[in-house]
């Protein structure tokens, strides 16, 4: 009689001879509480390793984080006046030029400022003075040492006493054409009190049109600097407390 391979497959499961290949399957897949732990010992190792590159990066950082904040107040002090640099020049030598110059009678800007003889019998009043001084003192002065230094509260100080002094310069050449006491009438405003009364208001638009560039700028910047430092809070924390 003929034996089928099916038969033979069956004996051989009754007589308890199991297939090979089962047990080289569980013997390659299975693994050792060993080996387990080796690998989880790795991976621990290396969440370690992570967190303390990222530690020792932070600290780097925080070595130079003073001196990246010194540089940038530095920077943020200081002015960029572009063209108008020429413009505020020009200004300001014209400003020298209305002091040559007649403000009153035979009375020039210089006689003004220093109290002359020559002031005093023209009747100069004190809005002159105090318009000549001004402009003497913080449209020539304090606009010459902005843009030489390029600082920021200086070009301030400028602004805001050319600023003053066109107000006064325009009081003097209402004052010219006031009579005075015992309706006494001196000579009318000269070229000088003139020309030195339009230079100071167009010296005053254009620094206050530098200064408030910068004003919005230095606004940008403390923004970003608080959004920087929000991120930077968010991201120790999240690093502290083990967050992806």
């Amino acid at each position: 009689m003929t034996t089928r391979p099916d038969d033979e497959g069956d004996a051989a499961r009754r007589g308890g001879v199991e297939p090979a290949s089962g047990d080289d399957e569980r013997g390659t897949s299975a693994e050792t509480p060993e080996q387990a732990g080796k690998s989880a010992s790795a991976a621990g190792d290396e969440r370690n390793e992570d967190s303390v590159s990222s530690v020792e990066s932070a600290s780097d950082f925080e070595q130079f984080r003073d001196d990246l904040d010194a540089v940038e107040r530095r920077i943020a002090g200081e002015i960029d006046p572009g063209v108008r640099a020429m413009v505020v020049a020009g200004a300001v030598f014209l400003l020298l030029v209305s002091l040559v110059l007649p403000h009153a009678g035979a009375a020039r800007g210089f006689d003004v400022l220093l109290n002359t003889d020559v002031a005093r019998i023209e009747h100069i009043g004190l809005p002159s003075r105090v318009f000549v001084w001004f402009i003497a003192v913080f449209g020539i002065g304090f606009s010459t040492l902005a843009l030489m230094t390029r600082r920021w509260v200086l070009a301030w100080i400028a602004v805001a006493g050319s600023a003053v002094a066109s107000v006064f310069g325009v009081l003097s050449i209402w004052h010219r054409q006031t009579p005075g006491l015992g309706n006494y009438v001196g000579a009318g405003p000269g070229f000088g009190l003139i020309l030195g009364a339009i230079v100071a208001i167009v010296l005053t638009f254009h620094w206050v049109r530098v200064v408030w560039s910068r004003t919005a700028l230095h606004l940008a910047a403390e923004e970003q600097r608080r959004n920087a430092a929000a991120s930077a809070e968010e991201r120790d924390r999240r690093r502290l407390t083990g967050e992806s």
